[in-house]
């Protein structure tokens, strides 16, 4: 498809256009949009961008039609061909006016367009955030986690200054505006990973998200000598790199965000470091899936999902992250990787190696998946120690703690065994890591569960927390996520309680916890989730909110059924199929920089 054919689609003339496809429902609860073909075929949704012309929003637009075709939906991408707010404003009045049951929005900024999205939702318009919010209610967003995002980005730049020699200098920042939310938080991530650096960065300047203005803002840095230049979205970053290539000073840094061939032809060229490149056909995807659920009478809760960000660097610029699925690496024999877990028992686990099978079919290498039966340090260090006696030219381990096994990974990694994380890492340095941001994870989990303890107009109460160990960072980080979202509430979050994944010991863990009289439950992982949920169908007190992690049949029935709230669904077969990938690019001699890759999290409810 020719992407400029939809840059020439406004909102004005986009009200007759649609694509419609024949849609199925999956009985799952995988999404939170499964539940959602009570809408039936023939819901309209509108599909609002910030404009219809960087490749960011039309890669949103295929994966929302993507979505709209599989569910027998109509979307109609309606957007601007430039930035404007009263150009947006005029979209979503079209919107509402032409009878559109659910709008998937990108705001130009959190209030420009508050009052007109205001007014869609009081005429019964379901509402959806794609990439970026504005201050509205809706029922559910689907965006990066831009602030760590820019932070990741600044610390690309800081390495690449470092490794040149560069310890001290100016700095300019390309932004889109001051009132886009994402770019501003992208601004403001990275700008806190040079605190306390010798760098000065600059006042910032705006380019509206146009290459050229962002192109002339960039040269003007570059006569005031900078030594960097970042660009807070894909118009910003092709315009710092085209100045970079114009003033043929390729010792300039530059950095920015989105993926479009223009940046990735900059990155190859030398004159971009790197990209922090979205995910934004998922936006779209999972967007109209959740506007499909809200037309059917699902309430969604408001989640925020964060669909994920990786970087994508010189090596990677084929048009993938340094693992991402569908690039161009190449196996030149048939390599030998182990995949090491914590267990071989939980679904995630078994998910997490399908994904990596399927990837090392496709690559033409042999991955054998080596794991205890039960989480234990000494069984995981014998799996690492028979991988290299077995002859493995790469290990892709889920460690169950960051300490316990570091040392065999470290004879391992002297052995020029490549190492990978997948799910939770070791304090070993690894050629990359593919996981979930569980901090933030375990944060919306607990946000979860105080909306629904609200709703039920319960405002405080004991909750109890049921872990793996108090090893797993994994694990440890969805806690800590989880108890912070509690900070200055009337809630007491009880002393955590250690099951080792195990689904019976956490069941009675649970049970303990439901006898002194708690208001809730969080399962730190798929056992301890398993566990909370039985517990709660035992006791017959359904009015206890238990919320948890990880996705296998037993939970999503425990959801079904009403014992569970809902569980944070990770991406585990995408963890294995990254892993695998980044793998073989390691042992064919490319550099990953130990990059780590979030892959995002869902919240899977009834």
């Amino acid at each position: 498809m020719k992407k400029k054919m939809l840059a020439a689609l406004c909102c004005i003339t986009m009200l007759a256009a649609a694509l419609t496809g024949c849609g199925s429902k999956n009985a799952s609860t995988e999404t939170a949009a499964d539940a959602g073909s009570g809408a039936g075929a023939g819901a309209k949704i509108a599909l609002i961008t910030m404009d219809s012309i960087d490749q960011h929003w039309i890669s949103l637009n295929e994966g929302a039609q993507k979505a709209a075709q599989e569910l027998g939906v109509e979307v109609t991408f309606m957007a601007p061909n430039t930035k404007d707010d009263a150009q947006q404003i005029e979209c979503v009045n079209n919107a509402v006016a032409g009878g559109y049951q659910a709008i998937l929005v990108a705001a130009n900024g959190p209030d420009a367009i508050s009052s007109a999205l205001k007014e869609a939702a009081s005429a019964g318009v379901k509402i959806v955030y794609v990439d970026s919010p504005a201050n509205v209610e809706a029922e559910a967003t689907f965006s990066t986690d831009n602030k760590a995002a820019g932070k990741t980005a600044g610390e690309q730049m800081i390495a690449a200054l470092e490794a040149a020699g560069v310890s001290s200098g100016d700095i300019g920042v390309i932004n889109v505006n001051a009132a886009t939310d994402s770019c501003v938080m992208r601004e403001e991530g990275f700008r806190s990973a040079f605190e306390g650096s010798a760098y000065n960065i600059l006042e910032t300047q705006y380019g509206e998200g146009d290459a050229a203005k962002s192109q002339s803002i960039a040269e003007n840095y570059i006569t005031q000598g900078v030594v960097g230049i970042f660009g807070c979205n894909e118009g910003s970053t092709t315009g710092a790199g085209n100045a970079i290539k114009a003033s043929g000073k390729a010792d300039i840094i530059g950095v920015g965000f989105d993926k479009s061939d223009a940046i990735l032809n900059l990155i190859t060229d030398g004159y971009l470091l790197c990209t922090m490149a979205q995910n934004p056909d998922v936006m779209g995807y999972e967007g109209v899936k959740a506007a499909v659920a809200a037309i059917g009478g699902e309430s969604l809760g408001g989640a925020v999902t964060d669909t994920g960000v990786s970087v994508i660097d010189a090596a990677a610029a084929g048009g993938a992250s340094p693992a991402a699925a569908g690039s161009d690496v190449t196996a030149s024999q048939a390599w030998k990787i182990s995949l090491i877990t914590m267990d071989s028992i939980d679904q995630h686990w078994v998910t997490l190696n399908e994904g990596a099978q399927a990837k090392a079919q496709e690559l033409g290498v042999e991955v054998t998946f080596m794991a205890p039966n039960t989480k234990d340090d000494a069984q995981q260090i014998e799996c690492v120690n028979n991988a290299v006696a077995g002859g493995a030219n790469a290990i892709m381990v889920a460690a169950n703690g960051p300490d316990a096994i570091s040392s065999a990974l470290q004879e391992a990694s002297a052995a020029g065994v490549k190492i990978v994380y997948v799910d939770s890492p070791a304090n070993v340095e690894a050629e990359a890591t593919f996981s979930t941001d569980n901090k933030a994870a375990g944060k919306t989990a607990g946000e979860q569960m105080i909306a629904a303890l609200e709703a039920a107009g319960v405002s405080s109460g004991k909750i109890g927390v049921i872990n793996v160990n108090a090893a797993t960072d994994s694990c440890v980080m969805r806690e800590e996520g989880f108890r912070s979202a509690f900070e200055g509430s009337g809630f007491e979050i009880m002393e955590t309680q250690y099951g080792e994944g195990d689904a019976a010991k956490s069941q009675s863990i649970a049970e303990n916890y439901i006898t002194q009289g708690v208001v809730g439950i969080f399962g730190c992982n798929e056992g301890s989730t398993t566990g909370a949920g039985n517990a709660i169908k035992a006791s017959g007190n359904t009015e206890i909110i238990g919320v948890g992690f990880d996705k296998s049949d037993a939970i999503l029935n425990l959801i079904d059924d009403g014992y569970l709230l809902c569980t944070m669904a990770q991406n585990p077969d995408v963890m294995g199929s990254m892993g695998v990938e980044a793998c073989v690019k390691a042992l064919e001699g490319e550099s990953l920089g130990g990059a780590v890759t979030d892959t995002g999290v869902s919240v899977i409810t009834k």
